[in-house]
């Protein structure tokens, strides 16, 4: 029997030992690796096998639930896992690669390369085992985002992984889309009758996309001082939501249909004119605070390997519009950021209002219905609707109808790394990105790049850390309308919570 070999590079790194490793630790745990696979983990740091697996042991106990923890044959899982000091960036090092991989596996059948590196080994690493012929016809790749810097460098980087690999080989990574509820906005549409006649621009007045978190960049000055709130979030993550939003009904559920009508959003998105860059497009970068507590919270150009005089945003906000026959005058509106008051990705559509104003409110005329889709932190949805309150006359109020996968008992969500993990091994690339949806991406942002690269004087609004940005944002908002915010104590446990 052929032996199945997992290779991660950077396998030393903060991902594989938050992600990586308890992600496929659970797969383990249901029985969905081979029996005989082996885990290679490959990194510049000096580790034996023996500490290597101590290491990664601490990481399982640290990042997996209890429950997890004892579900899985831990000692069973680390001792498949071995680790390879060598320089990925050096071709004779991969002398030492094929080799471990040969001693490691005998007769090496279906090979798995993840790259959980810096972004600047993407093109070197595959480039090697193209000279090594470690790109065996049977071995795929993994890919983690960033795709490229500009619309240039993603060219490139796919013509480089298309000279080692074929295109069915290469699995671009987003982990949003292994989360159970991204992949439900399909069901929500494609499923049910009373959603899909309303999903267009006859029925919807606007579409918001949140992902913010309730935290700094933590050590990742360097990184992130490279790449910025577009190119770490709006880029790869939010434009993939907008798009399993905003797509036509494939033909069938199949990665080929599927996949087209995700290129074919990108390639409807309407051009921005440097004026509406600059009007549309609101930057933000945190600064110092106090907690309620006293407690100061660092500003952004005080953080580890950040320039005193950096204008990287760490907020980002921004109104899209789609050019096609369902979308027409609708406008998406994005919006990211490093420490806001809470930690959630969400999608709020919100539905345009009854022609007429029969009621009224408390608060003045009825609410706007409104479908809230909830990623995290408590992954489900609201549809938020009028009633009457009880007792004479007719006022209405808006009440909410909640669905959380929480509440299914025997239900679990799943892990986003271990369905995609699990996907690519099974050689199912559905939930991953095209190289023609990168390039078509880039072809959007990076008009907005280049903006910002020849215009020095473009805004960069400084945002108190733990508040909701700078309030230029609100003015991208068209009708006087402003963000949606949901509450500050959101917990893992909340959907609905003052929404």
């Amino acid at each position: 029997m052929k032996s199945n070999i997992i290779v991660i590079f950077g396998g030393s790194g903060d991902l594989a030992k938050r992600k990586l490793m308890p992600a496929l630790c659970l797969l383990h745990s249901g029985n969905k690796l081979d029996k005989d696979f082996i885990i290679l983990g490959v990194g510049r740091t000096k580790l034996d096998n023996e500490s290597y697996r101590r290491s990664i042991g601490d990481g399982l106990s640290k990042y997996l639930s209890v429950n997890e923890v004892c579900n899985v044959n831990k000692e069973n899982f680390l001792s498949r896992i071995h680790y390879l000091k060598m320089d990925p960036a050096k071709e004779q090092d991969y002398t030492l690669l094929k080799e471990a991989i040969s001693a490691l596996a005998g007769n090496v059948g279906k090979i798995l390369y993840y790259l959980a590196t810096p972004p600047s080994l993407y093109e070197q690493i595959p480039a090697n085992l193209l000279k090594s012929a470690l790109n065996t016809p049977e071995s795929r790749i993994i890919v983690e985002k960033p795709f490229g810097y500009n619309l240039q460098s993603a060219g490139k980087m796919n013509d480089i992984l298309r000279s080692a690999f074929a295109e069915k080989q290469i699995f671009r990574i987003d982990h949003f889309l292994g989360k159970e509820t991204v992949q439900n906005i399909l069901a929500f549409r494609f499923a049910n009758g009373i959603f899909e006649p309303l999903w267009n621009r006859n029925y919807i007045d606007r579409v918001e996309i949140t992902a913010v978190e309730n935290m700094g960049i933590e050590d990742r000055g360097g990184f992130y001082e490279g790449a910025g709130a577009l190119r770490d979030m709006v880029q790869n993550h939010l434009i993939q939501l907008l798009a399993l939003v905003a797509m036509e009904p494939p033909v069938a559920f199949n990665e080929q249909e599927f996949r087209n009508e995700v290129v074919k959003v990108y390639r409807s998105l309407r051009p921005l004119t440097d004026e509406e860059i600059s009007k549309n497009v609101v930057r933000g970068q945190y600064i110092a605070s106090h907690r309620k507590d006293g407690i100061k919270i660092n500003g952004y150009r005080e953080e580890k390997s950040v320039a005193a005089d950096s204008y990287t945003e760490t907020f980002l906000a921004m109104k899209v519009n789609i050019s096609n026959w369902r979308w027409e005058g609708v406008p998406f509106y994005i919006r990211t950021g490093k420490q806001m008051p809470t930690k959630v990705s969400e999608i709020i559509i919100h539905f345009r209002p009854t022609p007429h104003k029969l009621f009224n409110s408390s608060e003045g005329c009825p609410e706007q219905n409104q479908l809230v889709i909830r990623i995290q932190p408590n992954e489900g949805a609201v549809l938020k609707f009028d009633m009457k309150v009880p007792g004479s006359g007719f006022e209405v109020k808006q009440v909410p109808m909640a669905f959380t996968y929480d509440k299914l008992g025997g239900l679990p969500s799943g892990d986003a790394y271990s369905k995609l993990i699990e996907d690519c091994m099974n050689g199912e690339p559905v939930l991953f990105t095209r190289s023609d949806a990168v390039e078509a991406s880039w072809n959007y942002f990076d008009p907005i790049l280049r903006y910002w690269q020849e215009n020095s004087d473009i805004p960069l609004y400084g945002y108190p850390a733990g508040t909701w940005g700078p309030p230029e944002s609100d003015a991208i908002i068209e009708g006087g309308k402003c963000w949606t915010n949901p509450c500050k104590n959101l917990t893992d446990t909340d959907l609905y919570c003052e929404l």
